[in-house]
């Protein structure tokens, strides 16, 4: 059954006017969503950035239907297996909270871990050639020792080859969607993704009930980056969402390949500028894959994502651990991103900075940022 925390988390997300920024800052001053909702309007008005308008939708009649919407949302999700993710969740992927502009919440419907030791992204052209099936083909049989978590966007074109083949293949995919999870798009695909949903999963951060709108798929196409270790863009022309989703990965210091294609050849200008510009490495052979990525090293032994280990647990409390662990990962973070990536009120935040900070093992630099001695 769902949590009366999980029911006040989603109707946080769904009142108007309040984005995934503003959602953190409530919780970072509220501890958790049902407090955010109980506060009073002298203790909201408090809190940095919120104003008259973003009291009047937490107090207002846009309060009680987002609530209302709420519990609907999670009757359908129980009726229809859907999990929600918030971001404070434990099972959220941890790789996608790493991320500056992560979504506050999930929908997820699949058995798949989406915090799978080696995860791999597959995007390119919506007019994919025969050039760019027989090289999506031959990527995933050459990644297949690997096992990695296979995700695309369920597009036309590279996206659904990438899905349909990592199925052929055994691997684990997921499709991360710019619709609700009600709703597939394109309906083309339906059988490749019940087939998905079954052994991988469908993932998007939109509720249900969202239509293809085209200003979603971009907003999607951060998840995607988000999620793998590695995007490999297999064909793509001059401009587009594949070269759109490479751009957020190099954003999200993640790596980038690009498969080379025939000069001249419309469907690989993206791929060969990608690769001429030194955005992207290329990609001949598995071997390119696998000493870009480190895949062969002890990090990325089966198990769990773990942030690179360089502390031990036992030696700090929970809560500090929490914020070291975003240090390892981020190498350095300003106070309100290590408070939303380590799920802890900034209040508490700065009170453990500053023990870190005498026990030298934090510094703090300009501009209220910090990293590891």
């Amino acid at each position: 059954m769902p949590t009366d925390d999980l029911y006040h988390e989603l109707a946080l997300t769904l009142l108007p006017g309040i984005g995934p920024q503003l959602t953190r800052q409530l919780m970072s001053y509220g501890s958790s969503a049902k407090n955010v909702f109980n506060l009073p309007p002298g203790k909201l008005r408090r809190i940095p950035g919120v104003g008259d308008a973003t009291i009047k939708i937490l107090t207002g009649p846009e309060r009680g239907k987002a609530l209302a919407q709420a519990e609907a949302s999670l009757r359908k999700a129980e009726k229809e297996g859907v999990e929600i993710l918030f971001y404070t969740s434990k099972r959220y992927p941890s790789r996608l909270k790493l991320i500056p502009d992560a979504p506050v919440l999930l929908y997820y419907q699949g058995p798949a871990d989406l915090n799978a030791p080696k995860t791999l992204a597959l995007v390119g052209t919506r007019q994919a050639t025969e050039y760019g099936r027989e090289q999506t083909e031959r990527l995933l049989k050459g990644v297949l020792p690997h096992q990695p978590l296979i995700i695309s966007g369920l597009a036309y074109g590279i996206d659904i080859m990438a899905h349909r083949a990592a199925l052929q293949e055994g691997l684990l995919t997921v499709g991360v969607m710019a619709t609700g999870l009600d709703i597939i798009y394109p309906a083309a695909h339906r059988k490749t993704a019940e087939k998905m949903r079954e052994t991988g999963g469908l993932l998007t951060e939109f509720p249900f009930g969202t239509q293809p709108d085209r200003y979603n798929f971009p907003q999607r196409n951060r998840i995607i980056a988000g999620l793998a270790d590695g995007t490999v863009v297999v064909e793509a022309a001059a401009k587009g969402g594949a070269l759109i989703t490479a751009e957020l990965a190099l954003s999200y210091d993640r790596d980038v390949l690009a498969v080379p294609g025939p000069l001249g050849a419309p469907s690989s200008e993206g791929c060969n500028a990608l690769i001429k510009s030194h955005k992207a490495a290329l990609y001949q052979e598995p071997k390119d894959l696998e000493q870009l990525l480190n895949w062969d090293a002890a990090l990325h032994l089966p198990g769990k994502f773990q942030l690179p280990p360089s502390y031990s647990a036992a030696d700090f409390t929970a809560d500090e651990f929490a914020l070291i662990s975003v240090l390892m990962a981020s190498k350095e973070a300003q106070m309100d991103d290590l408070a939303w990536k380590a799920q802890l009120p900034i209040h508490l935040v700065a009170s453990l900075l500053l023990g870190l900070e005498f026990r030298s093992v934090v510094r703090a630099l300009p501009g209220k940022k910090f990293v590891l001695v």
